[in-house]
């Protein structure tokens, strides 16, 4: 008689096996990019598609199935076949019969059959942002079209996550406002070494960032003049921010929601109007910084007030956003505006892109551990508030 405990013991078992199936597959699709017996093959995958993934020809498609997914399909099964012969763990059957089940339809695929069943090559354009956790055909196209040596996974994002692949910035134009602060130098240096194309964005005059960075003057109220220049931007990162520390006067109401809120919203309005095509949805990306204040005292009540309200617009822009949103929630790191912080922002700037490449939307960088904590149980409440209670146009 099967025990509760068992069965939970072997669907767990059951579960593992395919996720283990994947993993073979995705250091199988690695092992295609950097060792030369296979690389021939699957060069032979890349070249099958067109940028829109319809196939060059039909024959170069069976051709691709045939030499690339075929074996990559039966290291699957053979990876799972051995495992189960030393364990002898019969729930590692289920992942046997998945892999038999891409080995079937790839051998199909490569006669011309079956060809509905390669979901993540599927042509036309593209109809969602990148996923998170399991790979959807946006996520795929990046590693067709963005950069070939990342965006490895098959359908489970572990690897990518893992080895820092799940988002390359090689070759972006990332545009930073404040850049002439002390967190958007450490940016601009970070995203230089990423092999990204940094641009500056400040209100600083004559503020120098060496040769290779593009600078654009702007202030707060001049987000429309940005325009032009924001349609060739790959990722805006909103990072400008000012700190009235314990001015309660009109006029640092004023100045506080104008810097904080209202600057950074309309900034972030003009970014998401330039994702217009289909290939947008992929490599386009918007990062802001709304601060540890979201879900933390900032002993500043009105940088509290401005970044929580853009903090809840974000939320709930999210919801419809045609590209990827990240929010940065950073703790006290020492700048001008925070003379006092704790954390280095060098050291903040490099967990932030070594978080962003492992493809995390929410992006925590703090000494506060209750903010772990805090902010994900706040960002899901509100979010689910936003979609019960809201509704897109």
């Amino acid at each position: 008689m099967i025990t509760p405990g068992g069965l939970l013991s072997f669907t767990l078992w059951a579960a593992a096996s395919v996720v283990l199936a994947e993993l073979v597959r995705d250091g199988y699709h690695i092992a295609g990019h950097y060792w030369q017996p296979l690389q021939r093959s699957h060069n032979l995958h890349h070249k099958a598609y067109r940028r829109d993934l319809s196939i060059v020809s039909l024959e170069a498609y069976k051709q691709a199935q045939l030499y690339n997914d075929v074996p990559e399909a039966i290291a699957m099964l053979g990876a799972g076949v051995i495992l189960l012969a030393l364990t002898q763990n019969l729930a590692l059957v289920a992942g046997c019969l998945y892999s038999l089940g891409f080995l079937i339809t790839a051998y199909s695929r490569s006669r011309g059959w079956l060809l509905a069943t390669d979901l993540t090559h599927k042509p036309g354009d593209l109809d969602a942002i990148p996923s998170q956790w399991t790979v959807n055909r946006t996520y795929h196209w990046r590693h067709h079209f963005d950069q070939g040596n990342a965006y490895y996974c098959g359908y489970f994002t572990i690897v990518d996550k893992i080895l820092g692949t799940a988002l390359s910035l090689k070759g972006k134009t990332v545009a930073v406002t404040g850049a002439s602060g002390t967190l958007g130098r450490a940016l601009i240096a970070q995203l230089q070494k990423q092999g990204a194309k940094p641009v500056a964005i400040t209100t600083c005059e004559g503020a120098e960032f060496g040769d290779r960075v593009e600078v654009l003057p702007w202030c707060a109220g001049r987000e429309l003049d940005l325009k032009e220049r924001l349609q060739g931007v790959d990722i805006l990162i909103i990072n400008h921010g000012i700190n009235v520390h314990g001015d309660r006067t009109p006029e640092a109401i004023q100045k506080s929601f104008q810097v904080n809120t209202f600057s950074a919203w309309n900034l972030a309005e003009l970014f998401l109007s330039t994702v217009q095509k289909s290939e947008h949805r992929a490599l386009k990306e918007l990062w802001i910084n709304t601060s540890e204040a979201e879900v933390s005292p900032a002993f500043s009540p009105l940088y509290e007030l401005s970044k929580r309200t853009l903090g809840d617009l974000i939320t709930l822009r999210r919801l419809d956003a045609p590209c990827v949103i990240r929010k940065l929630i950073l703790g006290p790191f020492k700048s001008n505006l925070n003379p006092i912080g704790v954390m280095d922002a060098t050291w903040v700037a490099g967990a932030i892109v070594a978080l962003a490449k492992r493809d995390f939307r929410d992006i925590i960088v703090t000494i506060n551990p209750l903010t772990y904590l805090a902010f994900p149980i706040k960002e899901l409440g509100r979010s689910l508030y936003f979609r019960l209670f809201s509704q897109s146009a």
